[in-house]
């Protein structure tokens, strides 16, 4: 099963697939709003502002598996997204990332190795893959690696469909 086929489910609560984003770069990142690290997301923003029409698209999955900070429900989740960061890229249902429960989606994401060579769970909120328009995983940056981080922005720059 590629990446396309998973079955996902949208913030608002609609079932689909990411079949619709084929061809273009993807961010996938698992998100928490009481995170140290949620201010990120208006890195990410900044990134799908200035990439997007280039054929980036940043899905964010919130996760509570990390010391329970994305407690909210999907509601929440979306208004303190849009309200204190802006966020306008695609948002989806809350699910695990690790563990016995891990949706398919990160079944997949998992199996790709970091700049170090690791490859597994997902050790923190704010982890991000950058998928290629072909569907494979390029990319795998760990919770520190802020959004503007070079190593991270030349992936994805050489992944985008739509080149300058």
């Amino acid at each position: 099963m590629g990446i396309y086929d998973v079955d996902v489910r949208t913030i608002e609560g609609e079932d689909t697939t990411l079949a619709e984003y084929k061809g273009k770069t993807l961010l996938i990142v698992n998100v928490a709003s009481k995170c140290g690290f949620t201010p990120q997301y208006k890195g990410l923003e900044q990134l799908y502002e200035e990439y997007g029409p280039r054929g980036l698209v940043i899905l964010g999955f919130p996760s509570n598996q990390f010391g329970g900070q994305e407690p909210g429900t999907e509601e929440e989740i979306a208004t303190f997204c849009s309200t204190t960061y802006g966020v306008s890229f695609p948002m989806f249902s809350k699910i695990d990332v690790n563990g016995e429960n891990r949706h398919p989606l990160y079944e997949e994401l998992t199996k790709a190795h970091d700049a170090g060579g690791h490859a597994g769970d997902v050790g923190w909120n704010f982890e991000k893959f950058v998928v290629s328009p072909d569907g494979d995983v390029v990319g795998r940056f760990r919770t520190p690696v802020a959004p503007n981080d070079p190593a991270l922005v030349s992936t994805i720059e050489g992944q985008l469909p739509e080149k300058i």
